[in-house]
């Protein structure tokens, strides 16, 4: 039963960041933008069971919920608080999960190389930025010399997420794989 150590704003309004004192999982981030992709997973299907939701997204010991804008804050953290504290803390087992997470195996070797040395740079100089924020990257695939990525959490609905971040990301990217084009879905 995770207690909430702070809520924080994030840069998109539509968003709050739950700092908790326990972990819910160790390294493996579970995003979901509908119910239905939720039903599996106990508190994020009971944080959506809330009207307004549209993401909920945690990893470690924090939490993003996200709102369609239609909800007052207040009451809706309230109803969310009651749900992160009902939800069992990170296990052993959930560890062991994160630790077996390899690369994907329809790469080419080269290709796995390069997917290594971009998400060390994205770890690197992006993802606690947007971690810091309530939100993160998720690298979907790479293509020849096309990466696709998904936004989570608060970055998912942020409007700089899709203009002025995904420019600086590629750019940033750019460093290393010169050619590179970087497109969110």
């Amino acid at each position: 039963m995770p207690k909430i150590a702070d809520i924080e704003d994030t840069p998109n309004p539509n968003a709050k960041k739950f700092i908790l004192r326990e972990p819910l999982t160790w390294g493996m981030a579970r995003s979901y933008d509908t119910a239905e992709e939720a039903r599996d997973d106990l508190l994020a299907a009971s944080i959506f069971d809330i009207e307004h939701i549209t993401n909920v997204y945690y990893v470690d010991h924090w939490l993003t919920v996200t709102q369609d804008g239609g909800a007052d804050w207040p009451q809706l953290l309230r109803r969310v608080a009651d749900r992160v504290r009902a939800a069992p803390a990170a296990s052993e087992q959930s560890a062991q999960l994160a630790a077996a997470a390899t690369p994907s195996d329809d790469l080419s070797p080269e290709d796995q190389q390069r997917l290594y040395m971009i998400n060390g740079l994205l770890d690197e100089q992006i993802r606690p930025y947007l971690q810091g924020d309530g939100g993160d990257l998720h690298v979907l695939g790479l293509e020849g010399n096309r990466l696709t990525v998904h936004y989570q959490g608060a970055c998912g609905s942020c409007p700089s997420s899709l203009s002025g971040t995904l420019v600086g990301i590629e750019q940033l990217l750019r460093t290393i794989e010169p050619d590179i084009e970087v497109v969110a879905t």
